[in-house]
């Protein structure tokens, strides 16, 4: 089965992303808005309530941090995908590590750790540089404080869903 692990943000900047991602993410109906700490990986029923374990641990050292969202931004050339861009903050970094460390699950990554919220993907190229000249002119000035990290797994269907829950910082 795929898992991953996520932040999901406040109602209020997933609701500000879904506003977008409705018309603009071929993922919209999959999940909603996220900002990745460990991208995709594969493990068995067996495996899955260690790694929860490890995660647990993970999440207990882990202080609360405030996330900052600041402006909106694309991966081209690479793709056609935009983002909030996250700011990276030192309690950020600190998870990403911890989760992204031999210790934990060994995962090789495609792309160095940017973090982000998507609110478009798969655009062609026209449709990418009309939308990020939209974007590029809103005001997106957000923070919020991140108590929690989620575990996902992915449905047959293609869905993501949480597995567990955990709380930074917390017995």
């Amino acid at each position: 089965m795929k898992y991953g692990v996520a932040i999901f943000p406040s109602k209020k900047l997933q609701d500000l992303a879904n506003s977008y991602r409705k018309r603009y993410d071929t993922k919209y109906a999959f999940i909603p808005p996220h900002l990745t700490l460990k991208p995709t990986f594969e493990a068995t029923d067996m495996e899955i309530s260690t790694i929860a374990e490890q995660l647990k641990v993970i999440a207990q050292k882990c202080r609360p941090f405030t996330m900052s969202v600041t402006k909106t931004k694309s991966f081209q050339p690479v793709s056609n995908t935009i983002y909030f861009k996250v700011e990276l903050s030192e309690g950020l970094q600190e998870l990403h590590d911890a989760l992204n460390n031999e210790d934990f699950i060994k995962s090789e990554s495609e792309h160095a750790f940017v973090p982000h919220i998507t609110i478009a993907q798969d655009l062609s190229d026209n449709e990418h540089s009309d939308v990020l000249g939209q974007l590029s002119m809103l005001d997106i000035s957000h923070e919020e404080e991140v108590k929690r990290v989620h575990l996902l797994y992915q449905l047959e269907d293609g869905a993501w869903t949480v597995y567990e829950t955990f709380r930074l910082g917390a017995e």
